[in-house]
C-alpha cells in the first residue's frame, strides 16, 4: 500500500511538472523541475521495484539520474 502511493506521488509530481513546465510557469532549468522530477523517479522506481518491472525501473534510474546531473549542473556549474 505504501510503495503504491509512493508511485502515485511520483507520478503526480511528473505530471505537475510537466504541466507546470508547458504553461510557462515553471523554468525547465530550474530546481524547482529538476527535483521534482528526481523525487518522482525515486518514487516511482521504489514502487516498481519489488514487482521486478524492470523497464520501469530502468526508465526510473535514466530519468533520475538526468534530474540528479541537471541539478548538479544547475547548483555548481551555473554563473
Amino acid at each position: 500500500m505504501v510503495l503504491e502511493l509512493f508511485g502515485w506521488l511520483g507520478t503526480s509530481l511528473f505530471v505537475i511538472a510537466y504541466y507546470l513546465v508547458s504553461c510557462g510557469k515553471m523554468k525547465v532549468d530550474g530546481r524547482p523541475y529538476q527535483l521534482m522530477n528526481l523525487v518522482g523517479a525515486v518514487a516511482v522506481g521504489a514502487s516498481v521495484l519489488p514487482k521486478h518491472a524492470w523497464p520501469a525501473f530502468a526508465l526510473e534510474v535514466i530519468w533520475g539520474g538526468i534530474a540528479l546531473t541537471a541539478l548538479l549542473r544547475i547548483n555548481f556549474l551555473k554563473p
